[in-house]
This record gives structure tokens, sequence and C-alpha cells, in this order.
């Protein structure tokens, strides 16, 4: 049987060839200059759907570094602030320890009365500091408010508790702000337990009157943690009518129980009760009353108020002068949990920032095996990849040069 070949299909199929190869040429070319293997998704499509969850998880990462980024911008701010915070606290705890000099007259008082309201309005304005942003570092979620404004008793927060967060890892949110409430406002009064101060005359009662005597209630101490009762008491002084010695009496007004009997009174000889111990100096008057009650919360704006009031109101002589070292001593401690307060913010600050870098590491490393997947997915090896491109050119060029004989080939060349 004889095969005939027509002339069309000789060309059809020498068309068909030089397009294959052709083809597969651009393509290594393309692979070539792309330096990707998977042009197309028909490729190989198991490895472009690997390929595109990957590259995901990458894009996913890198979202979590511009986040970490920003945190840490945060979080570097916050620092900042609370920095001179501290510093601001340090000076008022000195001027409130100077203010305590005997010697001191009213005119001394004043001034640093005077240079404590400075001292206020700087912690103010570090309290009501922007966020760059348009908004306030310490207005908790109400970013566009004003956190703080002044009064006549301090200041009056109008932010909330809310603190920022942002996602930061794939497993991890974090806060990277601080509500001004948990800086400047809950603020232990007293030694962090309990609060000794001389009573507070009731004035709505004219018979309720303010201590006569100077006596010094010092801030005490916890001496036994399983006693607290978390109670009010109070510490009332009477002079025997018979002996003419001073004595005292500690009540549970909590439980409207006596504690401690009528006892004799020596300044400076310790008071214990109910997991309390604290001791009371100077010369108490008859019906002088101290009270001793659970710490609570107080702004840092109002601790310093109240020091300028008690400057600027304190007189001469004995009593006032009693009156004005309990007022310093109460001031005293409170700043002192200000302060303490505010550096364990900052430890909470510090911890979350050091917490970013260990993150970062983690997050470059993560992305250094993303890309590392997607090369293996879809991208080509060079080598393998110019090798082939050499081959196919020859075959091409093969290919080309037996076309053109091939359809060279003619009978009328046979023919004289």
């Amino acid at each position: 049987m004889t095969l005939r070949i027509s002339t069309s299909m000789m060309y059809d199929r020498g068309t068909s060839q030089l397009g294959t190869l052709q083809s597969n040429m651009i393509k290594t070319q393309m692979q070539l200059s792309t330096g990707r293997r998977v042009l197309t998704p028909s490729d190989d499509p198991v490895a472009s759907a690997r390929a595109l969850e990957v590259t995901q998880s990458l894009e996913i990462n890198e979202q979590y570094k511009t986040n970490r980024q920003t945190a840490l911008s945060s979080l570097a701010q916050v620092d900042s602030v609370l920095d001179t915070v501290g510093d601001l606290l340090d000076d008022v705890k000195d001027t409130v320890l100077y203010a305590g000099n005997p010697a001191l007259s009213i005119a001394d008082r004043e001034t640093l009365a005077v240079n404590l309201e400075a001292r206020l309005t700087d912690l103010m304005g570090q309290a009501n500091t922007a966020d760059g942003t348009g908004g306030y570092v310490f207005a908790g979620y109400k970013t566009n408010t004003l956190p703080f404004a002044r009064t006549a008793t301090g200041a009056t927060y109008y932010g909330d508790q809310g603190e920022r967060e942002l996602q930061v890892g794939s497993g991890r949110k974090m806060s990277i702000s601080a509500s001004g409430s948990q800086i400047f406002e809950s603020n232990l009064t007293g030694n962090g337990t309990f609060l000794t101060k001389p009573h507070v005359p009731d004035p709505a009662d004219p018979t309720d009157v303010p201590n006569a005597g100077t006596g010094i209630i010092s801030p005490g101490t916890v001496s036994n943690s399983a006693q607290l009762t978390g109670h009010n008491y109070s510490i009332t002084f009477a002079k025997d009518a018979t002996t003419g010695t001073m004595q005292y009496s500690v009540t549970d007004d909590t439980l409207g129980t006596e504690v401690v009997p009528l006892t004799d009174y020596k300044a400076g000889q310790p008071i214990a009760f109910d997991g309390v111990t604290f001791d009371i100096k100077g010369e108490p008057a008859d019906t002088d009353k101290f009270t001793l009650e659970p710490s609570k919360n107080q702004s840092v704006f109002e601790t310093i108020q109240n020091v300028i009031n008690a400057l600027r109101t304190a007189g001469t002589g004995p009593t006032a002068g009693a009156k004005l070292t309990n007022a310093l001593n109460e001031a005293n401690q409170n700043i002192q949990q200000a302060s303490d307060n505010v550096l364990s913010v900052r430890a909470s600050v510090g911890a979350r920032e050091k917490e970013l870098d260990y993150l970062d590491t983690s997050g470059s490393e993560m992305s250094i095996q993303y890309k590392s997947q997607v090369a293996d997915l879809i991208e080509v090896d060079p080598i393998e990849a110019a090798s082939r491109f050499a081959q196919q050119t020859s075959s091409l060029q093969a290919a080309q040069q037996t076309f053109k004989m091939a359809t060279g080939l003619s009978l009328f060349n046979y023919l004289n």
C-alpha cells in the first residue's frame, strides 16, 4: 500500500510542529524573564492553589509586622509620657517633704503652693497628651475626647476604661494604650491597705469639731494580713477626770463595737488591733479623734490639690502645725502610691515592648519560610530553564531548516 502525502498536509504538519516548538521556547523564555515556573494556574493547578494559600499567609504576616510597628510606636509614646509623669511626681514629693519644715513662713508655703500648681498644670498637660493622629493617648476608646478637665478639687476624667488593641500576631492581640483612669485615678490612698488620718468634722454637725491637740498619726503597717477586716475605725482620746491622764479607745465603726478599751496614751507607743499597727505622737487633746479606713482609689490631681489647699489654709501655732503635718504625711503616702502605680504601668508597657521584639523575630523567620515555600512551588530553576531554552532554540532552528528543505522538494527539479 502506498502512502500519499499531499502538499497541504506537509505544510500543515510542518507549520503545526514549528508552532509547538516556538510556543514551548516562548514559554521557557517567559519563565526565565519572570523567574516563575508556573505562569498560569493551568501549568500546575496544585502548586498554584498551594502557592496562593502561602502567599496569603505571607501577606497576613506582613500586616502583623505593620501592626507591631504601630503598636511599638504607641507604646513608646505612652512610656515617654509616663517617664515625664514619674519625674513630675518625684518633684511634687520633694516639695511636699520640704513643706513639712516647721521654719517655713506663710509666704514660703504660698510659694510652694504656687510651685505645686505649676506641677499640677504640667501633669494635666501630660494626661491630655495627643497621639499625633487627632486623638488623645489616655482617653481610652474615646480617643476624640479630651480626657481630663481641671476642677476645684483636682480634675474630672471624661475618657473611659478601654485600652485600644491591635492584632500583632496570629494568636496575640495586644493593648497599645493605657486609660487615664488607670494611671491618674486608680491610686490607692494611705499605705495601699489602709489610711490613717485625723477625723474630718461633719459640716452639718456644729458639735463635730476638728482636733485641738498636736497629735500626729503615722501611716501604719499591716502586722497580720489574716486578721484584716476592711472595716472603718475611730481612735478617740479622752482625759481621765480623776488622774488627768490622757487615754484613748478604738471603736470598729462598721460593727459599732469597741476593739481597744480605754488605754493610757504614751506618745509613739504602737497601737495594734485587727492586723494593723500604727502610732500617734504629740499631745492629742480631749475629744480629739483619728480614723483608720480601707484604702480607696484617689485621683493624683485631687491629692496634689489637697496639698495646695492645706498649704494655703495652714495657720500658725502648734495645733495648725500638727494639722499641716498630718495632711502632708497623708499626701506623701498618696503620692508614693501614685508613683508606684506609674512604675507598675511602665513595667507593663516595657514588657509589651519586649514581647513585640520577640514577635518581630518570629515574624521575620515566618516570612522567610513562606517565601521559601512559594519559591519551591512556583519559581523556576534558572539553570535548568536556560539549558532547556538552548535546547528548544536548537530544535526550532533544525525544524525550520528541515521544513524549508522539505517544502523545496518538487518533481520539476528532476526534469530536463
